[in-house]
This record gives C-alpha cells, sequence and structure tokens, in this order.
C-alpha cells in the first residue's frame, strides 16, 4: 500500500513538472530533501507528529525547502506532503519519481554488485552490454563492491537479475551436477 502511496504522489509531481519544463530539476531537489528527512529524525519526528497542525507543518517544510534552495514546485510539494502526513515517505515517493523521470528519457538504473572496484573502462563496458540486453536502453550503473562475491558481477534492474558473477556460475553447475545433465 504504502508503494502505491509513493507512486501516486510522485506521477502528480512528475505531470506538473514535465508541465513546467522541470522534471530533473525536481528529481534532484527531491533526492536532497529525501535525504534531509532520512537524515534527521527530529524532522521526521516533528512532521509526524499528528497534534501538531497541519499548517504549521506545511510552513516548516517550506521553510526547510527554501533553506535548500529549491525549486517552488519542490517546496510546494513538500509543504503539501508534510501538511498531510507524508513526509516520513519522501525517501519512496522521491525513489518512485525518479523512476518515472528515468523511464521518460529511456533510462534505466542498474545496481550493480562486483568483487572489486570496476574501473571506467569496465564500467562502460558493463553498462553497454546490460544497454543491449535491454533493447539500447540507457543504463545508470549504480556500483557496489561485494566482499562476499568470489568474482564478476550481479546486476539488478528493477525485477530483472543478471547473475554474471562466478558465485552463480558455480551454483548452476552444481545444480546441472544434481540433476544429472554435466
Amino acid at each position: 500500500m504504502a508503494e502505491g502511496v509513493d507512486r501516486s504522489y510522485a506521477k502528480a509531481l512528475f505531470a506538473l513538472a514535465q508541465e513546467r519544463g522541470q522534471a530533473d530539476v525536481v528529481a534532484r531537489d527531491l533526492d536532497v530533501v529525501a535525504d534531509l528527512v532520512a537524515g534527521e529524525p527530529e524532522l521526521r519526528a516533528f512532521l509526524s507528529r499528528p497534534w501538531i497542525t497541519a499548517a504549521i507543518k506545511r510552513n516548516a517544510a517550506a521553510e526547510a525547502a527554501a533553506r535548500l534552495e529549491v525549486v517552488p514546485l519542490t517546496r510546494d510539494f513538500l509543504a503539501l506532503a508534510a501538511a498531510h502526513g507524508r513526509a516520513e515517505r519522501l525517501p519512496g515517493i522521491a525513489a518512485a519519481y525518479r523512476e518515472l523521470v528515468d523511464a521518460a528519457a529511456g533510462r534505466v538504473r542498474a545496481r550493480v554488485r562486483t568483487a572489486t572496484p570496476l574501473a571506467d573502462g569496465e564500467r562502460e563496458a558493463l553498462a553497454g552490454r546490460l544497454s543491449r540486453v535491454l533493447g539500447g536502453k540507457q543504463v545508470m550503473l549504480e556500483d557496489a563492491v561485494d566482499q562476499a562475491l568470489l568474482g564478476g558481477f550481479v546486476a539488478e534492474i528493477g525485477s530483472l537479475r543478471v547473475d554474471g558473477s562466478l558465485d552463480g556460475q558455480l551454483a548452476r553447475l552444481r545444480e546441472r551436477l544434481v540433476r544429472g545433465q554435466g
């Protein structure tokens, strides 16, 4: 249910941002605002308290947004979300919004785990391979080192998982041997 709420707010904001030609700017602003809310438990608690009036929450959120120097659309959205008790949902809303912006631009984000850090050439080559698998969409890599991997990579793009790790290859080989196909 919560993801549905996040997506609904994100879609409404995205429609307005597109109309105003500010989709990318609002995406950056939302990331900053979501990081602030996620990183400041006192602010999150204040905006979540039911006994604080919507007007006070709206004003506090608008003031925080002004200090962050976000565009007016982001400021107004943050004030609206706070007034409706949705401030704690901002990280989820920001993620849903980012997906909408990426989809509109023909981009996808791939979370890639590797055994060792990727060199720039390796990042480009992997992004190119994943792009071909995804029908030519631009792939934005978000890579992280996973010490548990023996080698290779594991990429997750939405619900798609591409396992090019040594661990995955060994597991597939073990399964084939168990089934007597090896």
